[in-house]
């Protein structure tokens, strides 16, 4: 089953937790002691810039008559609602930029280019998500409601489907968001009336938003409507299947751990730090594509300081890292390409039953708990741990590769996951 004691799992002691959360407290400080202008103006150009292609995006569509105008302007589209929906939508509705006193990009004022409303995202989401992050029966998000991603959800015959069910999640992800945003509200609606709201605001911002990309901008093409709605569609789908692979590569490749209510109860702050590591992925990314995922490639540094601005996201890397190394802990992260065959592969996986799975619940790539190392001592006398000394989790994890320290008697977990699960680049 899913990890009940974090530190345990972690191998540190509650002396090294409590130092881990003061040295996170400490890069927290520092961000927001020198946030200003700066940053500033980079979400203003930002902002500036994405209108900007989105608008000669469309009259590129709207005007250019071969098939190369059509896919450039389509192209630029998709973009444009790329960073709208994650470098801005996303970042502005945690309130990256609320200390600027903006009222025009402040989480309580910008709707985002999206389906869903912002207002049931920011719970569902900023509530529910990061703050009980991979907790079973707590995170909505542990395979959105609708997907088995660890060992912990039983297995129904239905998921037999869920290869299929997940491609189809991909091409529609901005309405299955939508949808799980809305319900999750409603959970928390405490009268049919204020449910009966909720329903009628996620149709009125639906209405606007189809009728502003399937007839407003088609209407206004004239003859060549059908040339706009195409390119519409079209770049809201890419737009979907971007959105879905950066969310999906943050959260479900092999490292990133799942929790048990229990966890939380009492829970430190050092404490949820540590859960947001365990519990979250990176992807590696130069700055082009940072910026086109939102700086979401870097979601272990989004999971701790989902608030501080995300241009600060790279450096604020480099401090997690050394931190990681400190602490003898796994930074989790790859090639994108990698970490979203990773997600595939626990996808197709949980899809059988567990009858046909080999590893268990306590020790598979998707899916581990503290009872992989059961006889494990949290310290071993006879071991020098990692480059501090500290023995931490990734020296745990390659004794039990190499079937060392009291794992000799147990199934090896296979070594190619472990590389990449305390892989540092």
């Amino acid at each position: 089953m899913a990890i009940t004691e974090v530190g345990s799992y972690a191998h540190l002691t509650p002396a090294d937790v409590e130092a881990l959360g003061r040295e996170l407290d400490v890069v927290r400080r520092d961000i927001e002691e020198r946030r200003g202008s700066r940053d500033a103006a980079y979400i203003r150009r930002t902002i500036t810039f994405q209108r900007a292609l989105d608008a000669a995006s469309r009259l590129t569509i709207a005007l250019s008559r071969g098939k190369t105008g059509w896919l450039v302007g389509t192209a630029g589209l998709a973009v444009a609602k790329s960073i709208e929906n994650m470098e801005l939508g996303h970042n502005i509705g945690h309130g990256q930029w609320d200390w600027m006193n903006d009222p025009e990009i402040h989480s309580g004022t910008w709707e985002w280019d999206m389906a869903g409303l912002s207002a049931q995202w920011r719970y569902s989401h900023n509530f529910r998500h990061h703050v009980y992050t991979n907790v079973l029966g707590m995170d909505d998000d542990i395979g959105f409601g609708v997907m088995r991603v660890t060992r912990d959800q039983p297995w129904r015959p239905r998921l037999l489907l869920q290869p299929l069910q997940n491609l189809f999640l991909a091409a529609t992800f901005e309405w299955g968001i939508a949808l799980h945003d809305l319900y999750s509200e409603r959970d928390r609606a405490a009268t049919p009336a204020r449910k009966a709201a909720q329903t009628k605001s996620f149709a009125t911002k639906i209405g606007r938003q189809v009728g502003k990309d399937y007839l407003l901008f088609p209407l206004l093409s004239g003859r060549r409507w059908r040339r706009t709605l195409a390119a519409n569609a079209a770049a809201n789908t890419a737009r979907n299947l971007w959105a879905y692979l950066v969310i999906f590569c943050g959260h479900f490749p092999d490292g990133a751990e799942k929790f048990t209510p229990e966890v939380v109860e009492e829970e430190s702050r050092a404490e949820w730090y540590l859960r947001q590591m365990l519990g979250t992925a990176n992807f590696d990314a130069g700055p082009a594509l940072a910026f086109l995922s939102g700086n979401l490639c870097y979601q272990i540094e989004h999971h701790l300081f989902p608030d501080l601005p995300s241009n600060r996201y790279a450096e604020i890397a480099q401090r997690v890292r050394a931190l990681c190394d400190k602490f003898d802990l796994p930074y989790t992260t790859g090639p994108l390409l990698r970490q979203y065959l990773l997600t595939l592969r626990t996808i197709h996986k949980l899809a059988l039953p567990d009858a046909f799975l080999t590893a268990t619940s306590d020790d598979a790539p998707e899916t581990a708990s503290e009872r992989k190392f059961a006889g494990d001592p949290l310290r071993a006398a006879d071991d020098t741990g990692g480059p501090t000394g500290r023995r931490g989790l990734v020296s745990a994890l390659r004794a039990a590769a190499t079937g060392c320290d009291n794992h000799r008697n147990r199934p090896r977990t296979p070594i190619v996951v472990l590389r990449h699960r305390f892989r540092r680049t």
